[in-house]
């Protein structure tokens, strides 16, 4: 019982969020449709109720019952006329339906453009946090069925739900009045018993459902994730197992699926009993009227005639709850994930950040992703205007964790981060992201040329300015020689593209946004020796003159900082120049030491494999 009534709550809800796409107050337009169509829908309703007394009319005319019709027009007298206008009718009532669906059809897909808006804007909105704990997959199908479901909700609640009513009382009204209590009797039975059917075995289809989608969703999300690490997957040689896992999970969306349209079979043939043995009544009590004269054969057939109209409203009563009940089903989770709060807001009263030379300030700053485990603990150190800052250490030592804080994605638990003095805690999030450049160390490109993700730094610049930045971060002549130049497509994720090539690109849109702020997190560390070299050239010259928070791996990239700070353990072990860190001989020294030996023995390792391909060559070379 509480599990009723907590669906029964969550179904209300859903109506009420889905109200404002039904309704929409900023389209007025789209309101006078929903308005239009409706009053076809009635005037349908009562077009389709002369079907059956036009059949009737023309099965006593054909009988020489004329008696029966004698009010009619002249006109209508004759039985080919009357069957002339029995089916005129049927038409009519038809192109009003469709008249009607037109109308409707901008409706739909309206709420069906806006929620899915909504839901988009929302997932951006939403912190680092939630999508770092989400799967790709699974957002994009739980997305995906919740606008398919909109549409269809929307039409029938609006369109479909009260206008059947209406008939159902009308068909009601018209048995009692014309043939008496029994008839109204067994066909509020009929109905209930009907209804009642439907609702229970739809309630029990819809926890089947969600079963099947359930699967649907961890099926989709294992194969999303597996093609997007497609080459870890050839990497290993393990395509049979991401084959099994998703056949694992197709399997169980299979049984799912099967108990889904078995439970739909039994549904429907527990309506067909249901209203089958309410027919056999009815036609039975008129069939005996017949026979004792009180009615005609027209009347039979009228009887059959309206029971069989009945049919389509009273299935159709079923087929709107089960689909409305199913819509709610796939777009429940949608309103839930509308629901899930940014766990970084800007504060009421937030300003716009005031740039006047862009220094940053880290004023015992503490922060923990999760407070059984503090990544930063005190943390104190500054970035002057216009100078280079890097911040080193051992993995794990909070190093990135910094450029989050810095742009927001995450709130610190207590101290302040400023920038020219204001806490940043106290600035729109757009104001604040709009200073700041990054330069990640994995640049994940878009799916669109290579000119799209230049401009990605600033969506206005001119095709001149898209140049002068590749040319800036030095892979201007590299576009030049691709066969579309700029207008190159780059792949999934950039993937057509190499590691130094992508962050060049990345460079390139940072120096076309031009941000008096900027950050370098291990920009060069997953890059050789010789294009690291390539790309701090490039970084040089775009860090000159701005503010810049440079986290690195590799300590040959930061030689040249004004001032450079080691964490350990989320605290400052040491801050100093180069030199004077060296001269410690502390931390830095020995990560110095290291770094420089593995360095010395791989460039002696190239030079060996260097001699031993001219010794194969020398070797080769024919006799002079």
């Amino acid at each position: 019982m509480a599990n009723k009534t907590v669906s029964d709550s969550n179904l209300l809800r859903t109506l009420f969020n889905l109200w404002p796409y039904m309704w929409p107050n900023e389209r007025p337009d789209l309101k006078m449709r929903v308005v239009w169509a409706s009053v076809y829908l009635l005037i349908s309703k009562f077009v389709l109720l002369l079907v059956p007394y036009f059949f009737k009319w023309s099965t006593d005319a054909l009988n020489g019952k004329t008696d029966l019709h004698t009010s009619l027009p002249p006109l209508l007298t004759g039985a080919i006329a009357l069957i002339i206008a029995y089916n005129l009718t049927r038409l009519i009532q038809l192109a009003l339906n469709q008249l009607r669906d037109a109308l409707f059809a901008s409706v739909g897909q309206y709420a069906v453009r806006k929620l899915a808006f909504k839901t988009f804007v929302h997932m951006h909105e939403l912190s680092l946090r939630f999508h770092l704990e989400r799967k790709t997959g699974g957002l994009s199908r739980i997305i995906e069925r919740g606008t398919k479901g909109i549409e269809t909700i929307v039409r029938f609640t609006i369109l479909n739900s009260v206008p059947t009513v209406i008939e159902f009382l009308l068909t009601a009204f018209i048995f009692w009045w014309g043939y008496g209590f029994s008839y109204l009797a067994v066909t509020a039975f009929t109905v209930w018993a009907y209804i009642w059917f439907t609702i229970r075995a739809s309630d029990w289809r819809i926890s089947i459902r969600r079963s099947m989608n359930d699967s649907d969703t961890d099926a989709n999300t294992k194969a999303i994730d597996s093609l997007l690490n497609f080459e870890t997957v050839k990497y290993f040689g393990n395509e049979e197992m991401e084959a099994k896992r998703f056949d694992k999970s197709m399997e169980k969306y299979e049984k799912a699926a099967t108990d889904v349209w078995t439970s739909l079979g039994w549904l429907n043939f527990g309506q067909g009993v249901i209203f089958g043995l309410g027919t056999t009544v009815m036609l039975v009590l008129s069939g005996l009227a017949v026979q004792r004269g009180e009615q005609t054969v027209g009347d039979f057939v009228f009887v059959n005639s309206m029971l069989l109209q009945l049919a389509v409203p009273l299935n159709f009563i079923g087929f709107v709850y089960r689909e409305i009940r199913q819509g709610l089903t796939d777009i429940e989770q949608m309103f839930d994930l509308l629901e899930v709060k940014a766990e970084v807001t800007d504060a009421p009263d937030a300003n716009p950040l005031s740039i006047a030379q862009g220094a940053i300030s880290f004023k015992d700053v503490h922060f923990a992703y999760d407070a059984a485990r503090p990544i930063l603990k005190g943390i104190s150190f500054d970035v002057p205007a216009g100078k280079t800052v890097a911040v080193v250490g051992p993995s794990g030592a909070g190093k990135s964790t910094l450029s989050r804080l810095l742009y927001r994605f995450y709130d610190i638990q207590s101290g302040a981060i400023t920038v020219d003095g204001q806490d940043i805690r106290g600035l729109t999030q757009k104001s604040l992201r709009s200073a700041i450049g990054m330069v990640p160390q994995d640049t994940v490109l878009f799916n669109d040329t290579v000119a799209y993700n230049i401009r990605y730094g600033r969506p206005g610049a001119s095709d001149a300015e898209v140049k002068t930045a590749a040319e800036i971060a030095q892979i201007a002549h590299f576009i030049d020689l691709l066969p579309e130049g700029f207008e190159t497509k780059v792949g999934e994720r950039g993937l057509k593209l190499s590691g130094g090539e992508k962050q060049r690109v990345a460079i390139a849109r940072t120096v076309l946004k031009a941000p008096p702020i900027l950050i370098l997190d291990e920009a060069t560390s997953a890059l050789d020796t010789t294009t690291e070299g390539e790309i701090q050239t490039a970084l040089d010259a775009v860090s000159k003159n701005r503010t810049t928070l440079v986290i690195a791996h590799r300590l040959s990239t930061v030689i040249g900082a004004d001032e450079i700070i080691v964490l350990k353990s989320g605290e400052i072990a040491e801050r100093g120049t180069h030199a004077a860190l060296l001269a410690k001989d502390g931390l830095y020294a020995s990560m110095w030491n290291r770094q420089r030996e593995a360095t010395q023995a791989e460039e002696h390792l190239k030079q060996v494999r260097e001699s031993d391909d001219l010794g194969v060559v020398t070797r080769l070379a024919p006799a002079t």
